[in-house]
């Protein structure tokens, strides 16, 4: 695994769409992920220019949808060029949506995700919570053999009530549905842990998302959708000794984590994390 890789993960609301405004390629020349995981690309690898298909410096994946052109869909841009690549979850009705990609690298699984849209009528709703319920059993499985796991992307749920501006007026609404975020509830239980509010538990007015059509981006009145999710691993580590020597002891795990709540060309913005080797 990369010594001090830097993740960022985004929401770009169309890739095309991110590159034709000049938004794509500054995150890769002032930011330099070692990984970029991106959601709702809306984009299969064809219709991409060769620039941004083929990243210089990058191995770079994608899952688009089979059923619906110019929707969903998830990339993984790579410096390492992972162990293993995988798509979706191995459910038909899921995984045609281009909503899931993982790559596997030593004592690492990273899976991007965009998660369903609970709108649009009780049935996506189900189809959200069906997903949720299929995702917790995939990832894990995948920890029960042996993997350590961080899973990023747009949950489309705020968790609680400090993750968005106005709570009491979205109790109703999909996105702080009690039944969406129990779903998150259980996603702790299982011992995944919310990276940024591990490290900022009660900082207000961090949001990743923001409404276009009513400026809210301007006001700030957002919502935090976008999260890093960890396997309690990556924070239980002890530190350990480097061979050969009696320098001090190296920390191993999830080093820092924010929120690129100035970078634009999304509705939602990019949120990072550092992991130290």
């Amino acid at each position: 695994m990369i010594v001090n890789m830097r993740i960022i993960s985004w929401n770009t609301n169309g890739l095309r769409a991110t590159a034709k405004q000049g938004f794509f390629n500054p995150l890769f020349n002032k930011y330099q992920p070692d990984i970029l995981c991106l959601q709702e690309t809306k984009a299969e690898p064809e219709q991409l220019p060769e620039n941004i298909k083929n990243m210089p410096g990058y191995y770079s994946y994608f899952s688009h949808s089979k059923i619906k052109k110019g929707y969903s869909g998830v990339a993984i841009y790579s410096k390492e060029k992972p162990e293993e690549v995988f798509y979706g979850m191995g459910i038909k009705k899921f995984d045609d949506e281009g909503r899931l990609l993982g790559v596997k690298y030593k004592n690492l699984t990273l899976i991007t995700v965009y998660f369903p849209n609970g709108g649009m009528g009780p049935d996506r709703l189900k189809y959200k919570l069906e997903f949720y319920d299929a995702f917790l059993k995939f990832v894990l499985k995948l920890r029960k053999n042996g993997e350590h796991i961080i899973f990023c992307g747009d949950i489309n749920t705020a968790h609680k009530a400090i993750d968005l501006f106005h709570p009491k007026e979205n109790e109703d609404h999909t996105g702080f549905l009690p039944i969406e975020r129990a779903w998150i509830d259980k996603i702790i239980k299982n011992n995944f842990i919310d990276v940024f509010r591990k490290f900022y538990p009660n900082k207000t007015g961090a949001y990743t998302y923001w409404d276009l059509k009513s400026y809210a981006r301007d006001r700030n009145v957002g919502w935090r959708l976008d999260y890093f999710f960890a396997d309690k691993y990556f924070f239980d580590n002890k530190p350990r000794r480097p061979e050969g020597s009696g320098s001090r002891p190296k920390s191993v795990g999830i080093k820092s984590t924010g929120i690129m709540d100035d970078y634009y060309g999304s509705d939602h913005c990019p949120i990072w994390m550092e992991i130290e080797n």
